[in-house]
């Protein structure tokens, strides 16, 4: 039986690093399409990255600001 942070083949290090190149990207872009850029730590859950990109590449504008062709 294995001790500490080894799970199934992947290490708590592994899971770190996928979740951060997971949100930091979120969490740089929210911001630019008016929603807050906390909401990125919930990417973390697929489904919920899957709505947000969803909701990221229908979005009419960025910032809000109206205007453009």
């Amino acid at each position: 039986m294995m001790g500490g942070y080894y799970m199934g083949g992947i290490s708590l290090f592994w899971m770190l690093i996928v979740g951060a190149l997971i949100v930091i990207p979120f969490w740089r872009l929210l911001p630019k399409f008016g929603i807050p850029n906390w909401v990125a730590v919930f990417t973390l859950f697929p489904l919920v990255a899957l709505v947000l990109l969803w909701v990221l590449a229908f979005k009419d504008d960025l910032d809000g600001k109206g205007g453009g062709a």
